[in-house]
Formats: structure tokens, sequence, C-alpha cells
């Protein structure tokens, strides 16, 4: 057996059209969440040393985190919107933790749709 990955064969991936659009959207919204914990610095890197934070990119992927959750909340319903919520209050705070100079509340990265994460 090979080490190397191998290219999935193309009859194993699903054409766009027949995924759900739920699992579109919670696969989006976990690479956004995904991508803003790195950027706000919760990641190492690949010598196990903590990666630096890059909130510039952080406050990207949190905004446009927040604008999805908030706006397809209501058609996910609770059972899948509110560990998305959760996990997006997270970032938010680990935002404002990494930051030298905190946004003020309701300022921070998101909060135009959440409302202030103390």
């Amino acid at each position: 057996m090979s080490d190397s990955p191998t290219t999935p064969d193309v009859a194993d991936i699903p054409d766009i059209g027949d995924v759900p659009a739920v699992e579109v959207v919670l696969t989006v919204a976990m690479h956004l969440m995904t991508a803003s914990a790195v950027a706000c610095g919760l990641a190492e890197d690949e010598n196990g040393a903590p990666r630096e934070a890059d909130l510039a990119e952080a406050r990207i992927l949190i905004n446009a985190l927040a604008a999805l959750v908030t706006a397809s909340a209501p058609d996910l319903g609770s059972m899948h919107a509110a560990p998305l919520r959760d996990g997006l209050t997270a970032v938010q705070r680990a935002f404002r933790e990494a930051s030298a100079q905190p946004d003020a509340p309701g300022e921070g990265p998101g909060e135009k749709w959440t409302g202030p994460v103390y």
C-alpha cells in the first residue's frame, strides 16, 4: 500500500446538485470557522509553535461567518444553527482576546449581525 495521498475517483465525488443545502451551508460555515480560528492564532505551525495571529484576515472571515450564520439560521433550525452560533461566538471572543486594542462592544467582527460579544 502506498503512503502517498490518492486522488478520489470522480465517481466518488457527489454532484453538487445532489448535496442538501443544509450540508453545503454547514460545510462552508465550518471552513470559515476553522480559518477564523487559525487567523486568530488558535493553531500551531508545523513545528508545534503557536501560529501568529493575522487579525485583518480573521476580521474578514468572521464577518463572512457571522453573515452566513445569521442569514441561514432560520432555515437551518436550532439543531444546526445553535452549534454554529456557539462557534461564531468563540472565534469572536478569540479575536477580541488576540487584539492589542479590542474593538468597542458592537464594533468587533461580525457584531454588526450578532450584536456585542463580550
